[in-house]
């Protein structure tokens, strides 16, 4: 048991070492260290249709602080073609913003392509959103996730590394103004239960200036 949790360091510190080098750094003076968890639960409708429903909450200052809360709904259609999944969202979302709690309502369509090249498992998906948001602006999304998942697994409890990264381009400004990079890997828990640990950075424009997020992530997902 020693042995697999010394595997299990090593990878996750093996992955945030890549993010660590893929900039010059990442140690931000005026960054936030934050921890991100979700929840999800998906099951097959049919051999094309399959439904999923997520929770996710996020803590920040230094990881102290609960801030939001969202969960989404929807469905994910499988039958045009093995290298395309279409995703129908609804995500309701409560963020904590200047001592007040807001809501914001963001239906979101979702296209998935998966590729392989060589070995390595590849998929890209698109996502439009639109923002419905409590004392602000209604707004068009559009975000694009790339990830790269390697061509092993390791142990019984199949860890399998991966990298991604994800852009925001805000229709109303016209402009890229969010990046996230991801470094993590999965693992089996269970026949139906599989855990996701990860590192991200989020570095998000606002009012000309960028700011920096450190965030540790973990995921649970249970699928039937």
């Amino acid at each position: 048991m020693n042995k697999l949790l010394n595997i299990s360091i090593s990878i996750f510190m093996t992955a945030i070492s890549f993010t660590f080098f893929h900039k010059t750094s990442l140690a931000f003076d005026d960054g936030d260290f934050q921890y991100w968890n979700s929840e999800s639960i998906s099951w097959k409708i049919d051999d094309n249709w399959k439904a999923k429903l997520e929770e996710e909450f996020r803590f920040g200052n230094d990881a102290g602080d609960f801030y939001y809360q969202h969960s989404d709904l929807g469905a994910i259609y499988s039958g045009i073609a093995d290298w395309l999944d279409i995703g129908f969202n609804y995500r309701q979302i409560f963020e904590e913003k200047n001592s007040d709690w807001k809501y914001e309502n963001r239906p979101h369509l979702n296209a998935t392509v998966k590729l392989k090249l060589g070995d390595f498992k590849l998929s890209n998906r698109g996502r439009f959103e639109y923002r419905n948001r409590e004392g602000a602006d209604t707004l068009w999304r559009y975000r694009n996730k790339f990830t790269i998942k390697f061509p092993f697994k390791l142990t019984q409890l199949e860890i399998q590394p991966y990298v991604a990264d994800e852009i925001f381009v805000d229709f109303d400004k016209e402009e890229l103004n969010r990046n996230r990079l991801y470094a993590g890997f999965s693992l089996k828990l269970l026949k139906n239960l599989k855990g996701e640990i990860y590192y991200l950075r989020q570095s998000s424009k606002k009012s000309g200036r960028w700011t920096d997020y450190n965030v540790l992530g973990t995921k649970v997902k249970l699928s039937f």
